[in-house]
């Protein structure tokens, strides 16, 4: 979890520039003043920083160990990383190697060491923020945008898409193919949704096979049956040929028997604030997993939208509020 908590390492005992610690009051963040790398290590490991400011102006071999160290771990090279140096070309260039995110000269003017900074946090949010594979907003963007449209008054659908046979063909193929199907579906999910919606409509990556896309309610037809569609045209072809003319392959299940297993299919479960009204992203969320996992009961690549009303309570076994469509458009 990302603190608020700025860590400084002036190995040389130099003052803070007045313009740093103006900001560092304006961003709300507590500062920490440490003294060796090993505890921005121990700092970065356990309590994830917003930023890491090493004061590198009298050439310290130590700053580029730290920064170094910093960017060398998964979890901790995503911490922003300024580094401050002195005036000329061979101390800018010494600040570039250490691998740090922004680089400030001590002559840099008040004003624009705030922006540069800001833009870095900026820059920092965005990067984390999306998945690395398909370079979609996560969670955090999902919820914040359904927290938007809940405070418009827009009527607008939340699609929970999740592949179905996806373990199997992994086990099947391999990693590399299961992580190419990935991006596929999310190239489907955002040329389908943005083709068809524009700026209207959402694509975000929960991870792994997961994804949600946020539409126009009036639109869950046209996109949800192109979707499918699309799909299903294109995921045969991640198939062996072999694989493709039978339209299943033999795996072996949790107890090592083996069973047929259909190609992947496509499952959605949708919900509209048409006939309910939400009031948070956690709302939507839980009855958008509920009808994902209803989605996945059926046969094929499928949307099941919920139609089901405040007033009228469904218990899980009473299905005919829901409604569902294949790619063939049947109903």
């Amino acid at each position: 979890m990302i603190q608020s908590i700025a860590v400084l390492f002036f190995p040389t005992g130099r003052d803070v520039p007045p313009a740093l610690t103006e900001w560092l009051a304006v961003q709300s963040l507590d500062s920490v003043v440490v003294g060796s790398a090993e505890e921005i290590m121990r700092l970065a490991l356990r309590t994830r920083p917003r930023v890491v400011i090493l004061d590198g102006r009298d050439g310290s071999s130590h700053v580029a160990e730290a920064s170094r160290r910093l960017k060398a771990d998964s979890y901790t090279a995503i911490v922003p990383t300024a580094v401050l140096c002195g005036s000329g070309d061979s101390p800018f260039a010494e600040a570039c190697a250490t691998l740090a995110d922004e680089i400030l000269r001590e002559v840099t003017p008040p004003a624009e060491l705030t922006a540069r900074l800001d833009l870095m946090l900026r820059r920092s949010d965005r990067d984390t923020e999306v998945h690395p594979s398909t370079r979609l907003p996560g969670t955090t963007s999902i919820e914040a945008d359904i927290t938007r449209r809940l405070g418009s008054g827009d009527q607008f659908a939340v699609c929970y898409a999740d592949l179905d046979f996806f373990k199997e063909y992994n086990d099947r193929y391999s990693y590399r193919d299961g992580d190419r199907v990935i991006r596929i579906l999310a190239m489907i999910l955002h040329d389908v949704v943005k083709g068809i919606c524009g700026e209207r409509g959402f694509v975000g990556h929960i991870g792994g096979d997961d994804f949600i896309f946020i539409i126009p309610s009036a639109t869950v037809p046209e996109v949800c049956g192109e979707i499918v569609a699309v799909f299903d045209l294109l995921i045969p072809h991640q198939y062996s040929e072999q694989d493709q003319r039978a339209g299943y392959f033999f795996g072996k299940d949790r107890r090592g028997h083996l069973h047929r297993v259909p190609l992947m299919t496509l499952s959605i479960g949708v919900i509209t604030n048409s006939r309910r009204h939400f009031t948070s992203a956690t709302e939507v969320s839980n009855l958008a997993t509920e009808m994902k996992s209803y989605a996945k009961t059926l046969p094929g690549s499928v949307y099941s939208v919920d139609r089901r009303t405040v007033e009228r309570p469904v218990t899980v076994d009473q299905r005919v509020p829901f409604h569902h469509s294949a790619a063939s458009g049947t109903q």
